[in-house]
């Protein structure tokens, strides 16, 4: 199987950091050409399913602004510039949670979207974290830290408890690595 080309890009939309929207053409395999293919373009983030020495994983209960009322979710964050998946989940993990773990484990990178981008998700088990010092997150959610066994997180995920399509995957990859 062959993919497409990018034959040229014209961006149209700006937000710092956070979004840029391009219009892009392309080419697909047999020739054809489209003029009009919208390209979005997100940061890429990191999520993480920590546990615990004694076992439990280390989840939020949160609001987030497209998500109607609370959800469980994993530990995460964007990546910095320049900076590594493993070491921004490190990072994430140290400030949002104030834990450290030694055992990582790579569950995968994932596109977000595959036809218009929108960033990739970079997926990691931490397996034995510990407590090293008070939370240093800078979120804008309401978030509350809790800890929870296999079996509250099975039947949380069962239940559609982590509202968010990558909070659900990392949670069942984790199960299924574990």
């Amino acid at each position: 199987m062959q993919t497409w080309n990018t034959l040229s890009r014209q961006t149209v939309h700006e937000n710092g950091k956070w979004l840029t929207v391009e219009n892009r053409t392309v080419q697909l395999p047999d020739g054809r050409e489209i003029t009009d293919w919208a390209w979005v373009i997100l940061p890429d983030y990191v999520n993480i399913v920590a546990l615990t020495e004694g076992g439990r994983f280390i989840c939020f209960e949160q609001t987030k602004y497209a998500v109607e009322g609370v959800s469980l979710a994993p530990v995460g964050g964007y990546i910095e510039p320049d900076e590594a998946p493993l070491a921004a989940a490190q990072r994430e993990l140290l400030e949002e949670t104030g834990y450290e773990a030694n055992d990582w484990r790579n569950l995968g990178s994932y596109p977000v979207d595959g036809n218009r981008g929108a960033g990739t998700a970079h997926f990691f088990l931490a397996i034995g974290a510990v407590k090293v010092q008070e939370v240093q997150r800078d979120d804008l959610e309401e978030q509350e830290l809790v800890m929870l066994d296999r079996r509250e997180v099975e039947s949380a995920l069962r239940a559609g408890a982590f509202k968010l399509l990558p909070w659900a995957s990392i949670m069942a990859l984790a199960l299924l690595r574990l």
